[in-house]
């Protein structure tokens, strides 16, 4: 595994040989998927999956991640269901960030990697590196260079970063002069991005293969079901910033997969007990009802979770709520249910 300047120099060497087409590739939008969080060369280049073995009793830590360079992706998880997937955003035009600057090099650092990297290039990352070192690397000034970090390896997402600006140089307290400079807002949506949330731990009363026609459905949630929060944070060369986001159930919906269902949805809000967030329809006011068997087939009843997610421009998962809001996040569970009808014995 490359590290520090060597796995730095690993991706620009490639853009000096087709900095055209990236360009090119740079403006081409598509669409940005949750579960695609990828490097740029730190590390192994991809975000480490959750540790399975954490799924158990109150919850726990998984294991850090990576993004870009130097941001640490870590999660605490509701202990209620070993099965998690990526968050859902409820707001489909939602998008977690594309590209971003992080802090890279030194001077002296950063001409050791454009003399290396960009050695023999062709036109135009010659005329880059050139620029750069008649800029003089910023040598013996107080400062950083910032280079751009990409959520995908793919490149095919629009990033507002042109090719003639890979790096940028931040002297030291310069307040935010780059839209694309990491900030703890950029952070809290690749932590949101990251986020995994469990899938309802859902539970069927009668079984979800004996449930019958005219007779209410009990719907409860087993086990602890709490919140869930996820940390995106950079601490290099004497930069350091994190953002929490922060993802607590506050409803359940369930639709009871056809409309022989008397009510065919219903929502229930999520309750704080002593071991975490809980709903049991047994006393509401609300309780599915199948009208009609489900025949030689099944239902196919599915129930979410909403999640209303916040962030904190810190490490703290109860530090104060941040702005701009972040959009709900859902979670889902889907079973097909067999409906028979009772039968009545006659004398």
């Amino acid at each position: 595994m490359r590290t520090g300047l060597e796995a730095r120099a690993v991706r620009p060497a490639v853009w000096a040989t087709a900095v055209t087409s990236l360009a090119l590739a740079l403006w081409t939008p598509f669409p940005a998927h949750a579960d695609d969080i990828r490097g740029s060369g730190g590390g192994t280049g991809t975000i480490t999956p959750p540790d399975s073995s954490s799924g158990s009793g109150s919850g726990g830590d998984s294991g850090p991640g990576t993004i870009g360079a130097h941001i640490r992706i870590s999660r605490k998880a509701s202990g209620a269901s070993a099965s998690a997937a990526t968050a859902t955003s409820s707001n489909a035009n939602w998008k977690p960030p594309v590209c971003w600057y992080e802090p890279m090099y030194t001077p002296d650092e950063y001409e050791e990697f454009v003399k290396s990297s960009y050695k023999g290039a062709q036109e135009p990352a010659a005329s880059y590196a050139k620029k750069r070192a008649d800029e003089g690397y910023h040598k013996g000034d107080k400062g950083l260079w910032w280079q751009v970090q990409f959520r995908n390896d793919s490149y095919t997402d629009a990033c507002p970063v042109t090719p003639a600006n890979w790096e940028i140089w931040v002297p030291p307290a310069q307040p935010k002069a780059d839209p694309n400079q990491l900030t703890p807002e950029i952070l809290s949506g690749l932590a949101y991005n990251s986020t995994k949330l469990p899938k309802p731990p859902v539970v069927l009363s009668p079984s979800p293969d004996r449930l019958k026609v005219n007779l209410g459905t009990r719907v409860k949630l087993d086990g602890d079901f709490d919140r869930v929060w996820t940390t995106a944070s950079i601490n290099y060369k004497g930069v350091q910033m994190a953002a929490t986001t922060v993802a607590t159930p506050v409803a359940l919906e369930v639709d009871a997969g056809t409309p022989d269902a008397d009510p065919g949805t219903c929502t229930y809000d999520l309750v704080k007990g002593d071991k975490g967030y809980t709903v049991d329809s047994k006393d509401a006011a609300c309780n599915v009802t199948y009208r009609r068997s489900s025949g030689t087939g099944t239902y196919p009843f599915k129930a979410s979770i909403t999640w209303k997610v916040t962030w904190t421009a810190s490490a703290d998962p109860d530090g104060p709520a941040q702005q701009p809001a972040l959009p709900d996040g859902l979670s889902t569970y889907e079973q097909n249910v067999t409906v028979k009808e009772i039968q009545a014995v006659n004398r």
